[in-house]
């Protein structure tokens, strides 16, 4: 769903897949829930139609191209996965490649097979949360390279464009929703598209569940336990939550403590200001006495245990979800 937050995205996107832009590099980067996968994944879908079978694709997160370089090494088969890569594949679409910072071995390898791939007139997608120059421990000549190419930002969505998102979704749902009860979600949750789906899903699979119309009622029921409230929480707000739920004080998260429950709290909190405000990472950081590159790595790990459905990831998505309801 196209709108003035993600249509340079949009637009970068399918010049790419159509040959129309004279770049064949695209740097994708938007906060989680703005549609970033979706959008790389619809690439890969439309690269491959257009092929007629012929394209190669490899579509990973820069973790798994990280792990299957580990595995390579541990077995001596570092040439087989060079060749994969660099002689077995026309088009690269890598997701979260801040993942990558700290890891200088992965990284020149990475660096090596964008080169290779580029010289061979192939096709090369990343995704980040960051921006290249928000990345500390990133190989400067890594860094130049996402940046050669086109780089767009996804922003967050417009209520023109919520509208538009939820209205296509309850033809997909196949769902008459009244316009009251779309504008009602539309106002109310608006900084994460993923977010709005799985509260539309909820609403329609609720009135299913119960034998009910979809009403104005039943919306707000779900957005009670769902949506964020109208009130955009600030650092301090997050702080106090997250104090709350890890029965720390404010006082212990500013401390040099590596207990694991200290660093968990810290990073949901990095996690959940980078979100939810508009502070920079160093002014976060400030507040907890911590560098830039802390807090980045801090989100990061939040971001892969919570794609992982680890343990940890399962507690730090619930606090996520209790903090936006």
């Amino acid at each position: 769903m196209v709108g003035p937050s993600n249509e340079l995205a949009f637009g970068a996107a399918r010049g790419i897949c159509r040959h129309q832009l004279v770049t064949e590099q695209f740097y994708l980067c938007s906060a989680p829930g703005l549609g970033k996968t979706h959008l790389l994944q619809a690439m890969g879908r439309e690269l491959s139609s257009n092929s007629n079978g012929g394209a190669r694709i490899a579509y990973l997160s820069a973790e798994e191209f990280a792990c299957r370089m580990v595995m390579a090494l541990k077995r001596r088969e570092m040439e087989t996965f060079k060749a994969g890569f660099r002689d077995g594949v026309d088009v690269l679409l890598l997701e979260d490649v801040h993942f990558l910072q700290g890891k200088e071995k992965t990284q020149e390898e990475l660096l090596a097979t964008v080169k290779a791939l580029r010289s061979a007139g192939k096709k090369v997608v990343f995704t980040s949360s960051f921006l290249p120059k928000e990345l500390p421990k990133l190989d400067c000549q890594l860094a130049s390279q996402f940046c050669n190419g086109f780089m767009a930002v996804i922003d967050k969505p417009d209520f023109e464009t919520r509208m538009r998102i939820l209205e296509a979704k309850a033809k997909v749902y196949q769902v008459q929703i009244s316009q009251d009860v779309i504008e009602l979600f539309a106002n109310s949750i608006q900084n994460d598209v993923r977010l709005l789906e799985s509260c539309l899903h909820n609403l329609v699979l609720k009135a299913r569940l119960l034998n009910k119309n979809i009403s104005h009622g039943l919306a707000l029921e779900i957005l009670q336990n769902y949506a964020p409230s109208q009130e955009k929480p600030d650092l301090e707000k997050i702080t106090r939550f997250i104090c709350q739920s890890f029965n720390l004080s404010n006082e212990k998260l500013r401390t040099k403590s590596r207990k694991k429950e200290n660093v968990m709290a810290r990073n949901a909190i990095f996690y959940l200001a980078r979100k939810h405000t508009d502070l920079s990472l160093k002014r976060i950081g400030e507040a907890f006495n911590r560098r830039h590159s802390t807090v980045l790595k801090g989100i990061t790990q939040v971001e892969q245990e919570m794609a992982r459905q680890s343990p940890a990831g399962r507690q730090l998505d619930r606090l996520v979800q209790t903090l936006e309801a």
